[in-house]
Order: structure tokens, then sequence, then C-alpha cells
């Protein structure tokens, strides 16, 4: 096979042949030969060209966090000489894999994992210390504080990069028990910082991305973060974090709030049902327990990983009882999709009974009386008219995701500083023949203009889905830009306030509504008061 005939499979670059972590039905000598080399503070990098589009693949951001490095704040990558080949995904954490949705499921990187897995991916127009100064968008996956990675097909960002003249980068980091054990009640303080090391990953790839991002044609004075689900609650956290500070400029928050952080207490309870499980009686047994096994102590153990708000790392909660003061000066666009609850392996999305629809909403608010379920029931089917199972898709995303999200949009434009913007994303996708709506991660591929690579979720391509992922991509890019996101393919959005409460609802022709979800928000908040203690 000859240079000039020789072609290549994006998809399968992205995430094939990650059992090996080599390139699967490639000859990687061709693509090295010709692929652009970036001199970083660590060592020279070669990637591959994607059309106009130079992309970098397992960039160590990190050392490896294995054995002694364990649950302490990520060092520095040891320095190279030469140049390191950097063309197909990295590792990913250990975790449980999969996401409750199928369809989402076929689009996640598969494999393998490693506690060496601090890299992260390039995707830039051009290389060079004078390639320009583009707009910086940094992505964090979603997955909770649990699962993920940055290796996602929907995370493609050649349409991005090339359309819209922007670098992305996505970012892989410690999750679940390897990210979030809080050690210092059970260790010492050597360990203060062990229930926050995977969020101050996160920071560690902000840090990288300041130093060298330049060299990639990046702006690193023009930095937006952004991530859907837990990559979104990542973006919630670090508007809150003391070391991120001044490392961004922007954020968008997708699916997700992180209004609270974990207290002391319960995140020492937590770690000490894992030690105790283990039956390890040192520090350093504890850090030569395999990593396969840890993994299966998180299930037997109810570990829930979520960051600590320690007094170090968070002074405070990030959206409790205001928003964090450290990101104040930073826009803001959140929102959230139609069907969020619709995320689920087999959710209810077929006609259920009355008397089921009756017995599901009882199941949101713990001993609500008959006459509020009835309240409830009359209000969503007024705003969602259709079977029972749309009326109790349409509550658990209200209630869950949706009411959070609010808070965090209301909180942070009580503060005044700089501009939230809200968002409803309402379009229906093709998966299972419509019946799903717009559910938890149906904006990722409008929004990075990956529809391509979306297709168990989106299906075939038509000009009409690409029509809104040009509105998408351009909203998102453009937010990055300038920190306001109107363009000219939707109407003018204005600042989120508690008076209008201004929506931008995204579907096939955007429109700015005032409050469009007023009736089901007010029920949703009264029945809160009544029954979840207002929280």
């Amino acid at each position: 096979m000859s240079d000039s005939t020789f072609q290549f499979d994006r998809r399968r670059l992205m995430i094939g042949g990650l059992a090996t972590g080599g390139l699967m039905l490639m000859n990687p000598r061709l693509i090295f030969a010709a692929g652009p080399i970036v001199e970083t503070a660590y060592g020279k990098i070669q990637g591959f060209e994607d059309g106009p589009i130079k992309v970098f693949k397992n960039v160590p951001y990190g050392a490896s966090t294995a054995g002694a490095n364990r649950w302490l704040p990520a060092k520095a990558p040891q320095p190279w000489t030469g140049v390191r080949e950097t063309v197909s995904a990295g590792a990913m954490c250990p975790q449980r894999f999969g996401a409750p949705m199928l369809e989402e499921t076929a689009m996640l990187q598969n494999g393998p994992y490693s506690e060496d897995c601090l890299n992260l991916n390039i995707s830039t127009p051009a290389v060079g210390p004078n390639s320009g100064k583009r707009p910086v968008m940094v992505w964090f996956h979603g997955g909770g504080f649990a699962a993920g990675s940055g290796n996602a097909t929907s995370y493609d960002a050649r349409n991005l990069c090339e359309k819209h003249d922007v670098v992305l980068v996505t970012v892989t980091h410690r999750l679940n028990i390897f990210g979030f054990l809080y050690l210092p009640d059970i260790y010492g303080a050597q360990y203060a910082d062990s229930g926050n090391v995977g969020i101050l990953d996160c920071v560690a790839a902000l840090q990288w991305v300041q130093k060298n991002i330049g060299s990639f044609g990046g702006d690193p004075g023009n930095v937006t973060i952004f991530g859907q689900s837990g990559g979104g609650g990542k973006v919630s956290a670090l508007m809150g974090m003391a070391p991120a500070k001044g490392l961004f400029h922007r954020a968008i928050v997708q699916s997700a709030s992180f209004i609270r952080g974990g207290e002391k207490a319960q995140a020492t309870d937590a770690a000490k049902r894992v030690v105790e499980t283990l039956q390890v009686k040192s520090l350093k047994e504890l850090q030569e327990v395999p990593q396969d096994k840890l993994v299966e102590v998180m299930g037997t153990t109810r570990f829930g990983a979520r960051p600590v708000i320690d007094g170090r790392v968070f002074p405070a909660h990030p959206f409790d009882p205001v928003a964090s003061p450290l990101s104040a000066n930073v826009p803001l666009m959140i929102g959230f999709t139609r069907n969020e609850a619709n995320f689920t392996p087999k959710p209810e999305i077929e006609p259920i009974t009355e008397a089921r629809l009756h017995e599901l909403v009882a199941g949101v608010f713990p001993k609500i009386t008959p006459a509020d379920v009835e309240k409830v029931v009359t209000v969503f089917r007024a705003k969602n008219p259709g079977t029972p199972d749309n009326v109790i898709y349409q509550l658990i995303a209200s209630q869950n995701t949706g009411a959070n999200i609010l808070q965090e949009a209301e909180r942070k434009a009580e503060q005044k500083a700089a501009p939230a913007y809200h968002y409803y994303f309402t379009h229906t996708v093709a998966a299972r023949g419509g019946k799903l709506g717009a559910p938890h991660t149906a904006e990722i591929p409008y929004a990075f203009d990956s529809l391509a690579h979306a297709e168990p979720l989106i299906g075939k391509v038509t000009p009409k889905e690409q029509a809104l992922a040009d509105k998408l991509s351009l909203t998102w890019t453009t937010f990055a830009r300038t920190g306001n996101p109107s363009n000219k393919l939707i109407p003018a959005w204005k600042p989120y306030n508690l008076q209008e409460r201004p929506t931008m609802v995204l579907d096939d022709e955007p429109k700015l509504v005032n409050d469009p979800l007023h009736e089901t928000r007010m029920v949703v908040a009264e029945m809160r008061g009544k029954y979840l203690n207002n929280t």
C-alpha cells in the first residue's frame, strides 16, 4: 500500500483497536510519517491529520496514578525524549462499563482501563507557535463521577473545529473509588485531597491547557469548559473550586448541576466501609489492592462517587446557598432536554394505565396524598398531552434534573456579575422510532455537529437533522468565542432572570420563550416543598 492510496476510517481510529491500544487494519508508520509534530512542555508529540484538522490522542497531562500515587493529586508527566506517537485513544479509568441507555452505550469507549489514565485528546485547525489564537473548548465527559471517558464517538470534533475555527480538548481522568475516596480521617493529612483527586485531575488538565494550548493554535485567555450529565456536574463543581479560578472564562452545563457536594462525615463513613470490606491493615496494603478488586468493591459497599466539600479544594458548596464568588465573572449557559428521564435501559415508553401512572407519581413524592397525585397528573397532562407514559417521564425529568438546573441558573442570575443563559432542548431523535423523544444526551451530537458518529441515537443524517446541528454547533461555539450565544441562526437570546425566565427552546426552529415550563415548574416546587423537605 502506498502513501498516495492509504485511507483510514475515522470512527475506527477513534475507538477501534482499544483492546490492544493499537490501530486496527492500519500501517501506523504511514500516519506517523505524515502526522503533525508539536512540542509540549514535556516533549514532542505526533498526531494525525483528519482532513484539515490535526488530531492528537492520548496526550498525557499527568503521571500514572497507580501504587503510591493512588488518591494523591496528579503529578506532572515524566518528560520524554524523541517523539511520542499520539494517534489512538488512551486508557479510561477503571470502572464498570456501559450507560443505562443502550443507544448511548453503543457509542462509548469499552476498554482498556488503567490507573495510567490522565490523558486528553486535542483537535485543532492548525499547530505551531504562530498558528493563531482560537477559542478553546474543553469537554468533560458524562457518566456521573463514576464512569466514561473522553473517547465516545459522539465527541468527534472534526466538524466543530473545521466549521467554527475552534480548538477542542476532551479529558479523561480518575473516577469513582479511584477519584473520590476520602481518606484523611483514616490515613492522615497527606490524603486531605483524596476525596477530590478526580475533580483535581480536571484542574490539572486545565493547567496543562494553559501551559501548552498556544502551540495548538488555541488562546489560553479564552477557554470554555463544557460537559453533559456528569460532565456538566464537573463544570459546575469547577466553578466553585479555588484551584480552578482563572483557568477558564466561560462555562456550559448540559443536563446536570452540582449545587451541593458531599459532606466529610458521610465521605469518611464510605471510605471506612471500603477499607473494612477489603480487610487491609495498612495504607501500603490498600495501595497494593488490584484495580479490578477495587472496581468490584464499589458495588458491594454502595460507594457513591462525588466531590467532597472539604474547606480546602471547595471553600463552600458551589451553588448553595448562593453561586460561588470564585466564578462570578464567568458567563454560564445551562439547560436540559425534554425527556431526560428516558435515559434508562427499559423506559416505560409504551402506553401505561392510569393506575400505573398514579403509582409512579406516588413514587416520585413519598407520602404524597391522592389529591396531590391528581393535581400533579392534571398539571402535567395539560402541558404534555398524550399517553400516561409521557406524563410520568416529564414529571421525573422536571423533578430531578430540571428543578436542580433551574436552581443553578437562578442562583447564577441572582449573582448579577455575569449572565446566565438557559435552554430547553425539545427535538425528538430517531432512536426507537422517536419514542424516546429528546432523551438525556440527545443534544450532544448536535452541539458537536457529529451526527454521523451518533447513528444509534440520531439515525440517518438528513438535511433537517443537519440544519439543527448547524444551529447548535454555531450557538455553542459563539458562546465560547464571545460569552453570548446569540447568532444569525437563532433568535436573540436574553440572559436568564427571575422575572421573565427567558429560555431558548432548541428544536428545528429555535425560539425564545419566557418561562415555558411555568405550570409544571410551580407544581413541582410545591410538591418538593411538601414532601421532599425542600431538597
